[in-house]
């Protein structure tokens, strides 16, 4: 499996940053390319809810994640698939005094593979997933500090 990762550190103790983390109405304003939810199954974000949503035009198309693991403050593991990869992502906090590091990482397998896919998934995939992992964390971070200046 390919992995890409990205990290951040926001203002806020942890379980600030967890709770607006994990409110999917609020979702749209930082996840890399969300569109709209279409469903939420079960306890988000507890093991074995299921979320799935849209991308944005020209995005993943339809996403389904399920949660396998959760701790509170810790973190959270999704399996996750689309229409061109599945995989497994994960996000743990780090909590400090005064803010909170996190890491969301996604180790995928691209569904459609040939001879090729090794090298541009090098070349290209992997980049272009890891930019998008440290758009969602940055367009977080906003939202974070929006958060906090607004209440």
């Amino acid at each position: 499996m390919a992995r890409a990762s990205a990290s951040i550190s926001v203002a806020g103790r942890a379980f600030e940053v967890e709770r607006l983390w994990y409110d999917h109405r609020r979702w749209p304003a930082w996840i890399d390319g969300f569109g709209h939810l279409v469903k939420l199954e079960g306890d988000w974000p507890q093991r074995g809810a299921r979320v799935v949503w849209e991308s944005a035009p020209g995005g993943r198309g339809r996403v389904q994640e399920v949660v396998v693991a959760y701790e509170l403050r810790t973190g959270q593991t999704l399996e996750v698939e689309d229409g061109k990869l599945t995989g497994r992502q994960v996000v743990a906090f780090e909590p400090g005094l005064e803010r909170t590091g996190i890491t969301l990482t996604l180790e995928y397998e691209m569904k459609e593979r040939n001879p090729l896919t090794p090298v541009v998934d090098l070349l290209f995939i992997r980049r272009a997933v890891a930019d998008s992992l440290r758009r969602t964390l940055q367009r977080f971070s906003v939202e974070r500090a929006s958060e906090i200046q607004f209440g």
